[in-house]
């Protein structure tokens, strides 16, 4: 019996059976490759192995009928993977376990593609389709050269004929496809047949499932000239903009295929209705939480929301926050998204906070525009920015200080490129948020401005672990003493430098902490997991807020923590030591939606 190094042989199956109808074992299964690439010999694997979980507890006759059986789905599993002229050998021994079978393969030489036939039929065929064919020849994924791998060949003949089906001509189908495989000279012939069938337009369209919803909404998406030739790129994105509006709990947009329906134009051509199926979302919806974290304490809050307001296409939101250092109320009116994906609102705003002796009053009045998009193709790139115009007035007292009033007319601009393996939990990847501020005082017309870079960068270790880098910079230039409070930089707290109070790091003013001029913040982390859910994690955190970057005065804060997996994302409970303060800190958050 020929055996080879233990690098190129398979163990497929447990323990061997010496007498199958009396012990019920499954065969030893040694496989020699005899040099056939990783992924045919996985092949033959899972043929084997699915053989061999039918020997248990079978008869000595039906056994001898699996061996011949395991022989030929290893054959079959070869000619998958392009190999149509093997030698296989299937070796029936006995060792202390019981019956063996070695696998011998001798595989041959592998088949590769050596022509390539592409016909049409049907109205494609017609002469201002000629561009249209040479492009799908040339996008033909299985050329002259190529292994003949079954897999491939049949992703290729269904990229075809979605080319084909997907624009213009919705009947498309295959009328003959073959591959004529010469096994002495491991070449392959490869001959299909596409009719196309009529070209299809876009007739009237239907809408069903709307009960509150106004049917201009559906319009609002979907714009088209009854005639126009049918594109399934044109319907999916339809599909995508009603999905991506919260009117609707699922949207579906179609052709249909009445046959009362259809209508047949000249020159053969063939009209189809275009049928557009919604389910509608709640009418109303409310929701609350109560949480608690080391920077704010008790958190309570509460969200009513309503689609479809006086029978517009619109939804409201309006709710309230409260905690110790801040208590805020809203009432805000959304758009529906347009077709480029931007969704815009217009609301109103009452806020109170006090917090480091820097007591603020603001109410305010905004326009925002946001937009998530992705990067397109394969890519795990996506996209977010926000585009804002806020009016507002505050009322700032600082303890031990001055205090004033100032109504601002503010712009600002957010964008966020986010690359990473999980959204809400990453362990690989990185993320960029660029944002840019400007303003000025409507009272004095005195200008201010920000910009600000926020930079994270996560790498897998081992297993389960994960090492994190962060980092912040942002810079504020103004022509007024009299800054919007959240305009200026402050630092410190759970998410920023632990080891200190929350946004206690700034500038000092009387007995308060307000925003200062410059801010850089560093963070490295490193996170190890126990188990999936489970780990521990040790940082180390520095920056400073100051009016300069040439006068910060850095700030140190390490520690280590607890770190756990939820199904909302990483919670982390973390134990800091403050080099300044030289004081030991917890910083945790805690939350639950009602």
């Amino acid at each position: 019996m020929r055996r080879v190094a233990a690098s190129a042989l398979l163990l497929v199956a447990g323990l061997a059976q010496a007498a199958p109808d009396v012990h019920g074992r499954r065969p030893e299964v040694v496989i020699d490759p005899g040099g056939v690439p990783p992924e045919a010999l996985q092949a033959i694997n899972g043929a084997v192995e699915a053989i061999t979980r039918l020997a248990e507890d079978q008869d000595g006759g039906e056994v001898t009928r699996l061996r011949r059986r395991a022989h030929d789905a290893t054959v079959s599993a070869l000619e998958t993977q392009g190999y149509f002229s093997p030698v296989v050998t299937l070796e029936v021994g006995e060792d202390i376990g019981g019956e063996t079978w070695d696998i011998i393969i001798e595989p041959g030489k592998r088949t590769t593609v050596r022509d390539v036939d592409i016909q049409f039929k049907g109205q494609i065929s017609q002469p201002e389709f000629k561009t249209r064919l040479i492009g799908l020849r040339h996008d033909w994924e299985l050329v002259a050269g190529d292994v003949f791998i079954n897999e491939e060949w049949g992703n290729a003949k269904t990229a075809l004929l979605d080319g084909v089906s997907r624009k213009d001509f919705y009947f498309a189908r295959y009328d003959t496809t073959r591959a004529t495989v010469d096994a002495e000279q491991a070449r392959a012939d490869l001959f299909l047949k596409v009719d196309s069938g009529p070209r299809v337009r876009m007739g009237p369209m239907t809408v069903t499932g709307l009960k509150r919803v106004p049917e201009k909404l559906i319009h609002r998406y979907i714009h088209y000239t009854p005639g126009d030739p049918y594109d399934q790129d044109r319907l999916d994105e339809w599909q995508q903009a009603l999905q991506s509006t919260s009117f609707f709990r699922g949207a579906f947009v179609t052709l249909s295929q009445d046959e009362a329906a259809r209508t047949q134009l000249p020159d053969g051509e063939v009209q189809l209705p275009v049928r557009v199926q919604v389910s509608e979302a709640p009418a109303r919806r409310t929701a609350s939480s109560i949480g608690a974290d080391s920077d704010h304490g008790v958190r309570v809050e509460g969200l009513y929301r309503q689609n479809v307001v006086f029978g517009q296409p619109v939804w409201i939101e309006t709710g309230a926050g409260v905690d110790k250092d801040r208590q805020r109320a809203f009432f805000d009116v959304y758009l529906p998204p347009s077709l480029s994906g931007h969704q815009d609102s217009v609301g109103v705003l009452y806020e109170h906070s006090d917090i480091e002796g820097l007591e603020n009053s603001r109410v305010g009045l905004g326009f925002k525009r946001t937009k998530a998009w992705k990067a397109g193709g394969a890519s795990r790139v996506d996209y977010e920015s926000e585009w804002g115009l806020v009016a507002a007035h505050d009322d700032v007292h600082i303890s031990g200080g001055y205090g004033y009033e100032v109504p601002t007319l503010t712009a600002t601009y957010r964008l966020l490129r986010r690359d990473v393996d999980k959204k809400y939990d990453p362990r690989e990847g990185n993320l960029i948020e660029l944002g840019l501020g400007a303003g000025v005082t409507l009272d004095k017309g005195e200008p201010f401005q920000r910009a600000g870079l926020r930079v994270q960068k996560w790498w897998p270790v081992g297993k389960r672990d994960v090492l994190t880098l962060r980092g912040e910079v942002g810079r504020v230039w103004s022509q007024t003493d009299r800054l919007p409070y959240d305009f200026g930089y402050r630092t410190g707290g759970a998410r920023t430098i632990r080891g200190y109070r929350y946004q206690s790091i700034g500038r000092e003013v009387g007995d308060a902490v307000v925003g200062a001029y410059s801010m850089v913040v560093g963070s490295v982390e490193y996170t190890h997991y126990y188990t999936e859910s489970l780990g521990m994690n040790l940082f180390v955190d520095v920056g400073d807020a100051s009016q300069t970057f040439s006068g910060m005065d850095w700030h140190l804060g390490y520690g280590a923590g607890l770190a756990v997996r939820t199904p909302a994302g990483p919670f982390f409970v973390d134990l800091a030591y403050g080099q300044r303060d030289k004081k030991l800190r917890l910083h945790f958050s805690l939350g639950i939606a009602f």
